[in-house]
């Protein structure tokens, strides 16, 4: 029989094709695809000790199915700190179900301001119709996140680098505030993937991430994830998933395992044409404001070095004209499409007034930074030449 893979001793690149592989009896070389909601016991006793846990196996797919088993693990194995995790159905249940599962009526939850559109909904109307309380902090001042913990706060919640506005917050810094008064700390990692900031090992308690985006990375499906140690996961995500059912469908787990074999491939392509686009924007005179975390002009440019191993795939720049010569531009690019996706191998290009966070006032907006004439560009892996002639010729338009 051959050894087992000691996977913690092997580059990310190296689990990203290997780790969490299930094999049936045909030795396939490629991971299985179970498409089965239920499965069959030999015996009605087995059954029955199935489901009190006395035996291991699967008994239901809203519980766990092999195929989302092996992303889960593979999930595992990438991220540093990670003991467990559990797929979701898309991104946003991942948010949901694990704030939900740390929280119930009566608690407090504190969170950046500076969020997805759906994360604030999440924190700012859904809670609280469940009797949680939110407070939203600006997330780079460390003495806010200090000043709002309640006796009944249970949970800080953040993203680093945000959507759009690419603010990156200190994450030792929060997490050590956390501890300080026994608070758990949710990061959705999303924009900086597993590959280039670990939350967890810098003192979060939870990462949670849209796979939808970088781990798929090639616009075909949705999923989402949770991670955590075995005893968060045990704690506040095994019950919720189960008896919720926000559940990922093995197919979808399936593509997702396909895309994190390329995962470090693609990234390593996308963070070097976004670098190269940031330079390139920074210094074009129509452009009021270029925003990326590895741009010496960011204001958290030190504390990004630090803390990420690369300035991500994103660039959020402003336009002068505002809001009619940001559309000029987006209309008039040919390469990068107009999308509110972002991570994929295509660039892809959205404008997060009017898209992502459109359901915010202009005064809401103003406040997180999200100004009209601003664009969100997603670099994909297309030669960088090319991506930047594109937004040169469309630029000229303004």
């Amino acid at each position: 029989m051959a050894e087992t893979l000691d996977f913690l001793s092997l580059q990310p690149a190296t689990r990203l094709v290997h780790a969490g592989t299930i094999r049936s009896q045909h030795g396939e070389t490629s991971e299985a695809l179970y498409m089965t909601q239920g499965y069959v016991y030999e015996s009605a006793e087995a059954a029955e000790a199935r489901f009190k846990g006395d035996t291991e196996g699967y008994i239901y797919s809203r519980f766990s199915n092999p195929t989302v088993a092996m992303f889960e693990q593979r999930m595992v194995a990438l991220e540093e700190g990670a003991e467990a995790a559990f797929a979701t159905a898309t991104g946003m249940a991942a948010v949901t179900t694990a704030l939900m599962g740390q929280l119930r009526a009566g608690d407090h939850i504190v969170s950046a301001k500076a969020l997805f559109g759906s994360c604030r909904f999440v924190v700012e109307e859904h809670l609280p119709r469940f009797g949680i309380e939110s407070t939203l902090v600006e997330g780079s001042d460390l003495s806010q996140w200090e000043a709002a913990v309640r006796p009944n706060t249970k949970v800080f919640f953040l993203e680093t680098p945000t959507n759009p506005t690419l603010d990156v917050y200190d994450i030792p810094a929060i997490a050590a505030i956390a501890k300080k008064y026994n608070i758990a700390l949710t990061i959705d990692n999303v924009f900086a993937t597993p590959l280039l900031q670990s939350p967890l090992g810098l003192g979060a308690d939870c990462v949670v991430y849209s796979a939808t985006k970088h781990i798929d990375g090639q616009g075909r499906c949705l999923g989402g994830v949770i991670l955590g140690s075995k005893e968060f996961i045990k704690d506040n995500v095994q019950t919720i998933m189960r008896q919720t059912g926000p559940s990922i469908s093995p197919f979808n787990a399936w593509v997702l395992l396909k895309g994190l074999e390329t995962l470090p491939l693609r990234l390593d392509k996308q963070t070097s044409n976004a670098l190269s686009i940031a330079t390139y924007l920074s210094k074009n005179p129509k452009i009021a404001l270029t925003i990326y975390p590895f741009l010496s002009s960011h204001p958290q440019y030190t504390l990004a070095k630090r803390q990420m191993k690369s300035g991500g795939t994103v660039i959020t720049f402003e336009i002068h004209g505002g809001k009619e010569a940001a559309f000029k531009v987006a209309n008039t690019l040919r390469i990068i499409k107009i999308s509110n996706n972002l991570g994929d191998a295509k660039s892809l290009i959205c404008h997060p007034s009017t898209s992502t966070h459109h359901r915010f006032t202009e005064e809401q907006r103003v406040d997180m930074g999200i100004r009209p004439g601003m664009l969100r560009l997603s670099a994909g892996i297309e030669a960088v030449e090319d991506l930047i002639r594109d937004l040169e010729r469309a630029l000229e338009t303004v």
